[in-house]
């Protein structure tokens, strides 16, 4: 049976990231993402929570307080600034990060990911990713400024060097309105 793209991401974050790792959250939104992470990195583990906006911090925080998960720091910054996190707190290699790319849903869909800030974001854990880490995006692109994403996307993931990463495109091309699809980075 074939997954929905979500959920295809998950399995691929499932195999890869191990019992007490550091990972990232690059675009927290609703905490739905951050809640499986911090299950999966378990409580010697810990994720790095990140979104720009506070309605996301204040959704992912409760959703947090109403599981008693304890393993996240929530951080209200662009992901693009990830290094400067990642400097103060990582003595390790990170285990593996999801974005969910667009817009927080319920929210303004002015506020969208960049192609610019994304891509940063991508370079930066790439530098911190254990081998067979994986970085999971999936791409929403259905809305102003999403297909820009999606093509700055593709075309940068494009030129890494298939000698130190596999990148894989994964989604349904026979469904209506721009369905997102997964792009998943592995660290060889």
């Amino acid at each position: 049976m074939l997954k929905r793209v979500i959920d295809y991401g998950h399995e691929l974050l499932k195999v890869t990231i191990k019992p007490g790792e550091t990972v990232i959250d690059g675009t927290c939104g609703n905490g739905k993402d951050t809640v499986m992470l911090s299950k999966l990195v378990g409580v010697d583990g810990s994720v790095l929570a990140f979104d720009i906006q506070e309605q996301a911090i204040a959704n992912t925080r409760k959703i947090l307080e109403k599981q008693a998960i304890s393993n996240v720091t929530l951080i209200q910054d662009s992901h693009h600034k990830i290094d400067n996190y990642l400097n103060e707190r990582i003595e390790k290699q990170l285990g593996g990060a999801i974005f969910n790319l667009g817009y927080l849903p319920g929210s303004d869909k002015k506020i969208i990911t960049k192609p610019d800030s994304t891509i940063t974001a991508i370079k930066t854990i790439a530098n911190y990713l254990k081998p067979g880490g994986i970085i999971v995006l999936v791409v929403y692109h259905g809305h102003l400024g999403g297909d820009e994403e999606k093509e700055a996307l593709l075309k940068h993931l494009g030129e890494y060097d298939q000698k130190q990463f596999n990148v894989l495109r994964y989604g349904f091309i026979n469904q209506k309105n721009s369905p997102p699809f997964v792009l998943a980075i592995e660290k060889k």
